[in-house]
């Protein structure tokens, strides 16, 4: 039975999210193996964010903005991964409805400013590489400090939309989502209102914050593989490959795991499936991120050879006094 938007009060007001109930026999591993994610995402980010700012060498758009990409990271992570632990030692959490519907806010805001932001870095690696003349010019401080400006503006006018259409949904039941976090689909799944109109809604906002950037994106990755091939030494073709590899990685992490998981129809898809995908860019891509961007980055290594030799001589200092 359908009920008009917004005209009753919800019927539910807590409800259940019942994580990985297939996988009980192998809760303590699995809970080890996230401790494990988790505080190493929380470090590497945090890592990169510090070198950042305190090496002169990283004062650069690029690292300017990866800085922001470990800042969306940790959004992600710290919105969902405490709520999953919970989950895994007690074999669920309860929860209210508003407070599923503020983590799906900080969720959406956080995956969707990252989608702006990687079609703007790979704007970025387009114009070091098609166009170097002009990459001083156009990717000032200015440029780069408005862009994350409009990226979290839109962010979050985005993710009020959501949450709006959310809100004026009737909730009557079940409580339950089997899921580990409050995602779209399961929330709408919990709704007895006509959602038909909602779900077009979201897919034009989808169009135009998701799939928009992806083919930014592509469109970039297009004219620095073609400018690539036309470098004439192999050493000059590595070096130009060798910068934009890891944004690129980055890239196909995370857009791999969100279309498979939200562009493909959901009915013959397995639920397990559903959730270890959904895990990939909820807790292993912000793991992978850093490490991405700073395992082959000369500049990072470097930041932190200077800032081990700072705290080795300041440690020396202390102890000499």
């Amino acid at each position: 039975m359908s009920f008009p938007q917004g005209t009753l009060p919800n019927n539910i007001t807590t409800i259940v999210l019942l994580g990985f109930p297939d996988v009980h026999s192998f809760n303590f591993l699995f809970f080890s193996l996230l401790i494990i994610l988790y505080f190493g995402t929380i470090f590497g980010n945090l890592l990169i964010m510090s070198l950042y700012l305190m090496s002169k060498n990283l004062q650069s758009p690029m690292y300017f903005f990866i800085t922001q990409l470990s800042l969306y990271d940790l959004l992600v992570t710290t919105d969902i991964v405490p709520i999953l632990f919970h989950t895994i030692l007690y074999g669920g959490t309860t929860m209210t409805l508003a407070s599923c519907i503020i983590q799906f806010f900080f969720f959406v805001i956080s995956e969707s400013s990252e989608c702006l932001l990687l079609s703007v870095m790979s704007y970025d690696r387009y114009l070091a590489i098609c166009n170097p003349l002009r990459y001083n010019s156009i990717m000032n401080y200015k440029f780069c400090v408005t862009s994350v400006d409009i990226i979290w503006l839109v962010g979050f006018i985005v993710t009020l939309c959501y949450v709006f259409l959310i809100n004026n949904l009737y909730f009557c039941g079940p409580h339950v989502i089997d899921h580990f976090f409050c995602d779209f689909e399961p929330i709408m799944q919990l709704s007895c209102s006509d959602t038909s109109i909602i779900h077009i809604h979201i897919l034009i906002l989808s169009f135009f914050f998701a799939m928009l950037p992806f083919i930014i994106i592509v469109m970039s990755y297009t004219y620095i593989v073609s400018t690539i091939l036309k470098i004439q030494s192999n050493t000059g073709r590595h070096k130009a490959f060798s910068t934009c590899s890891s944004h690129l990685v980055v890239v196909s992490l995370f857009y791999g795991t969100i279309l498979i998981v939200y562009m493909f129809p959901t009915k013959g898809q397995s639920l397990l499936l559903s959730k270890v995908l959904s895990l990939m860019y909820t807790v292993v891509t912000p793991l992978l991120n850093p490490i991405i961007y700073t395992l082959r980055n000369k500049d990072f290594k470097e930041a932190l050879q200077k800032v081990k030799y700072v705290i080795k001589e300041s440690i020396h200092n202390v102890f000499s006094v």
